[in-house]
């Protein structure tokens, strides 16, 4: 890092330490979430393990919870459960990459650590940073021991994308597939239609366009945060699209994040089929999967979404900090299908285990596990709920109901565009749901992760009750006894 970088990274600390006592108080801090130490956080970047050790960077603006330059933080750890905040180790401190160290991946090869960003450049001037004044700069920075990190390599910059493209290139994915290097890059067309681009390599400097990922019609402008990875034998493209029309149990955000199976390819030709989103929840955005040493395809997302303010908030914003990443997830490929399930390191933050038995009330504290299973042949539950099939409801403000056919995810004290209540403005998301057999809910004292089916169907959403303890109640015509654990241990 160069000068210009160590002064940035001094002002950090400053700014880092005169933000801890009111991050420290603040009763929405996560006990178990990765949090920004101060300021914003956003995207999951450059996820990997490498010798034992999984990293995970993202993308930080210390200096403001409400967003700002882009800096990557970095967080280690050895079991997925207790990280170490590990600071910051890129910042906008090259002519390429001055306005910003946007997203990114990682790739290890021979013991080094390849880390791969978008450098940001905007251009002062009257531009509408579309079509002009904008530069996506593809950048690369080694590492050997995960600490220290090395010069920055400029790789590709605006003239080697194709002319058919707008000056929205960025979040370079990089992975290793036979004797060759792949990195997948997000773009928005010209025509204002959403794609991905391909690109190959022999050595990892040097890249060649081989082709664009899309499909026939128009799906969003813009593919942000492109992932093309294989699990289970097949392939997929995840990515999060942009300029989705909304739907009463489709594409309900303002943006999206979800997956194309690939059927055919990819290096010579291949289709983008039957897109499917990731978390039907209020917070999810940029997922990046990678695989760890034992061979596990594992997810982290970013617990949050850009350009809500108009819709809901996070009061953390007054302690000096906002947003968060989702826990690690497993990823399984069935029937063409992926399901995500927390990493099962997180059972050893369970305190003692608690019987939770339908239809009567139990507390207990802000941060838990809970595991419901489904009785569809009842007999076994307790009614009510108006009857519904299962209804489980957290501190007298959020409620997960099904009723056979769909599932709604709903703050009961939500007033239409107010801003207020345990929500903070988030109102209701909705899933079609056949059939339930299991519902887990992990949920810390801001952020709840909510998963159907081992994973089938998973809403996530920021959550502000009132409360210390939490009132918990499972109600309905097919509720069976659940098993309640307090999830008591807190993140470094």
């Amino acid at each position: 890092m160069n000068e210009a970088g160590l002064q940035m990274i001094r002002k950090i600390r400053e700014a880092e330490a005169a933000a801890q006592e009111g991050v420290q108080k603040d009763p929405w801090r996560l006990k178990f979430h990765l949090m920004p130490p101060a300021g914003w956080l956003n995207d999951p970047n450059g996820l990997c393990q490498m010798s034992g050790v999984y990293h995970v960077f993202f993308q930080y603006s210390p200096f403001d919870p409400c967003g700002g330059e882009k800096f990557w933080g970095h967080y280690t750890s050895r079991n997925l459960t207790d990280w170490e905040y590990a600071g910051v180790p890129l910042a906008p401190d090259e002519q390429f990459d001055r306005s910003g160290v946007y997203s990114g991946s990682c790739l290890i090869k021979d013991g080094i650590m390849y880390l791969f960003y978008t450098g940001n450049v905007k251009l002062p001037g009257d531009f509408d940073y579309v079509t002009q004044g904008r530069e996506a700069n593809t950048v690369l920075v080694e590492s050997r021991d995960g600490r220290t990190f090395g010069d920055k390599k400029l790789l590709l910059t605006n003239r080697d994308y194709p002319a058919d493209y707008t000056l929205h290139i960025r979040d370079p994915k990089v992975f290793a597939l036979e004797d060759r290097y792949y990195m997948v890059l997000g773009g928005r067309k010209k025509n204002d239609c959403g794609a991905v681009l391909l690109y190959e390599s022999c050595d990892l400097e040097n890249w060649r366009f081989c082709r664009e990922l899309t499909v026939p019609m128009k799906f969003g402008y813009m593919w942000e945060c492109p992932d093309l990875f294989c699990t289970g034998g097949k392939w997929f493209l995840s990515l999060s699209p942009q300029g989705l029309p909304r739907d009463k149990h489709e594409f309900q955000n303002v943006y999206t994040a979800g997956y194309f199976q690939v059927n055919g390819d990819f290096r010579a030709g291949c289709r983008l089929e039957d897109f499917r989103e990731w978390d039907k929840g209020f917070d999810f955005y940029a997922p990046q999967t990678f695989t760890d040493e034992s061979g596990r395809t594992l997810l982290i997302a970013w617990a949050g979404l850009p350009d809500v303010e108009e819709e809901y908030v996070n009061p953390t914003i007054e302690s000096g900090w906002q947003h968060a990443l989702t826990v690690p997830r497993v990823i399984r490929e069935q029937n063409g299908r992926l399901l995500q399930y927390p990493v099962p390191e997180l059972e050893a933050l369970h305190g003692e285990r608690q019987d939770v038995r339908a239809g009567e009330a139990v507390y207990c504290a802000p941060a838990f596990d809970l595991i419901v299973p489904v009785d569809e042949k009842g007999g076994a539950g307790a009614s009510g709920a108006k009857d519904s099939k299962l209804s489980i409801t957290i501190a007298d403000a959020l409620r997960f109901t099904w009723d056979g056919k769909e599932a709604v995810l709903s703050f009961t004290d939500a007033v239409a565009g107010r801003q207020i209540g345990a929500g903070r403005g988030r109102t209701q998301r909705r899933a079609l749901i056949s059939d339930i057999q299991e519902v887990r809910i992990l949920a810390d004292t801001s952020l709840i992760e909510i998963y159907v089916n081992h994973g089938e169907t998973v809403f996530t959403t920021r959550f502000y009750p009132t409360e210390d303890t939490r009132r918990l109640l499972v109600e309905g015509v097919y509720a069976k006894a659940g098993v309640l654990w307090p999830m008591c241990q807190e993140t470094e």
